[in-house]
């Protein structure tokens, strides 16, 4: 039997999602649920629950699973530091931990890795624990693109290209060869609230539905910590947008109930395409 991918889990369906992708892969896992946040669906796995700052008490049950291979899963809010619950090996940290947690979200995020790795484990990503849970190449629903909407595709992935050194957001709306809408900090889903409020305004005119949504990573992204994701939400909000459709790199961007959001686009009309990687330049 091989080593279980130990799961750190946070908030949402992503953790459990993971664990049975990866179980359908035929990988053992071990959840690690952090209090306050995982959901308690995790028990129907081999797991353990644990505080922030219980960092013993997690590299110890990892090394009793035989776990060396780590991903982390899941939305955490970030905690002061009396509220980590300190262990002794967390006491011994606490001085990495307290640099941790003065950064912003990315330098969080890299941080947390490097504390991992520096410990024996090695930390992977969604694409390595669970792959089915990313976007397939092609069409993955019951509607196909039309050649306007190959050629918004087009505008809003070389509008992105040029835009990912600056570290702008991950997705554009394009209608036609015209990009109308391009993610900033409000994230996808006011993006496409934007792109509603533009159409109720009269401020973006098409006949019928139409224009695409583009969700790419960012150039040099790290897809083990920050793994661009639509969901049930996303397809909601683009049908009310009314756009055509919803183009996403395959192998690249993480697809949250992925049977939910596929019979959501069927029908409401939206196609589902997977960008080959080859076509973005996958990290």
């Amino acid at each position: 039997m091989s080593a279980p991918v130990g799961l750190i889990c946070g908030s949402g369906r992503l953790p459990i999602e993971a664990a049975e992708a990866a179980l359908a892969d035929g990988r053992e896992v071990f959840l690690v649920g952090l209090r306050g946040a995982a959901d308690p669906e995790i028990e129907r796995f081999p797991h353990v629950w644990v505080r922030l700052g219980e960092v013993g008490k997690l590299f110890k049950a990892l090394d009793g699973a035989g776990a060396r291979e780590i991903t982390l899963l899941g939305g955490v809010q970030r905690p002061s530091i009396k509220d980590l619950g300190l262990d002794m090996t967390g006491l011994i940290a606490m001085p990495e931990l307290k640099r941790l947690l003065s950064g912003g979200d990315d330098a969080l995020l890299r941080g947390l890795v490097t504390f991992v790795e520096s410990r024996g484990y090695r930390v992977i990503g969604v694409r390595e624990a669970a792959p089915g849970l990313l976007a397939p190449e092609g069409i993955f629903g019951a509607h196909e693109a039309d050649g306007a909407s190959a050629e918004a595709v087009s505008a809003a992935m070389s509008v992105l290209a040029a835009l990912g050194p600056f570290d702008v957001g991950q997705a554009a709306v394009a209608l036609g060869s015209r990009v109308v809408a391009i993610e900033a900090a409000e994230g996808t889903d006011g993006m496409l609230r934007r792109v509603t409020r533009m159409v109720q305004k009269r401020r973006l005119r098409r006949d019928g539905r139409g224009g695409v949504l583009v969700k790419l990573p960012k150039p040099g992204q790290d897809l083990r910590i920050d793994l661009p994701a639509i969901g049930p939400r996303t397809v909601e909000l683009a049908i009310q947008a009314g756009l055509a459709g919803i183009a996403v790199a395959a192998g690249g961007v993480l697809i949250a109930e992925q049977a939910r959001v596929i019979a959501m686009a069927d029908e409401g009309g939206l196609f589902l395409a997977g960008i080959p990687q080859g076509a973005y330049g996958a990290s």
